[in-house]
């Protein structure tokens, strides 16, 4: 994996996956997507989308954990303060041997720089919230999410992807 180029990758995501509009029938059925996606693929996951502050949708398919659901919720956080994917800050921190607590002195226990965190934005209003899902590897939980959002979006998923690794 090519740290520089996912990064590149990963911005480019963050500047094509823009919704014209978003509101809770909006969140329902992306949430509903992933959580269809993940019931055929038998994946594990919990899956949480939010507007900053508001709860839309959330569900746990398969034999996700109550461990998935606090890995969700740092990693919205993430999102929530910086505004950008929360793989993206992990790979950030990978390339400068940092973290979280030592760069930007937040708790561990209320972030994550895991990936499987997106921003949701808007057109014309920017980063509102957050699509999160937890149990993949964190690579495979951004993809899931990026997937998702091409999906919702009407974007061509394979151009949008990351390289395999």
């Amino acid at each position: 994996m090519d740290i520089a180029h996912d990064l590149q990758s990963i911005a480019a995501q963050e500047h094509t996956l823009v919704f014209p509009h978003f509101d809770a029938d909006t969140a329902w059925q992306l949430g509903a997507y992933l959580r269809e996606v993940a019931t055929a693929r038998g994946l594990s996951i919990a899956i949480d989308i939010r507007t900053f502050g508001q709860p839309m949708f959330f569900s746990m398919v398969g034999g996700a954990t109550p461990d998935n659901v606090n890995w969700a919720r740092r990693k919205g956080n993430t999102v929530a303060h910086f505004r950008c994917s929360s793989y993206a800050i992990g790979l950030k921190l990978q390339q400068s041997n940092g973290t979280l607590t030592d760069k930007h002195a937040l708790d561990s226990a209320d972030y994550a720089s895991h990936g499987g965190a997106f921003p949701l934005s808007v057109k014309g209003a920017g980063v509102i919230g957050s699509v999160t899902v937890s149990g993949l590897p964190q690579r495979s939980d951004h993809e899931l999410v990026v997937e998702a959002l091409c999906a919702q979006l009407g974007h061509d998923y394979g151009k949008l992807a990351l390289a395999k690794a």
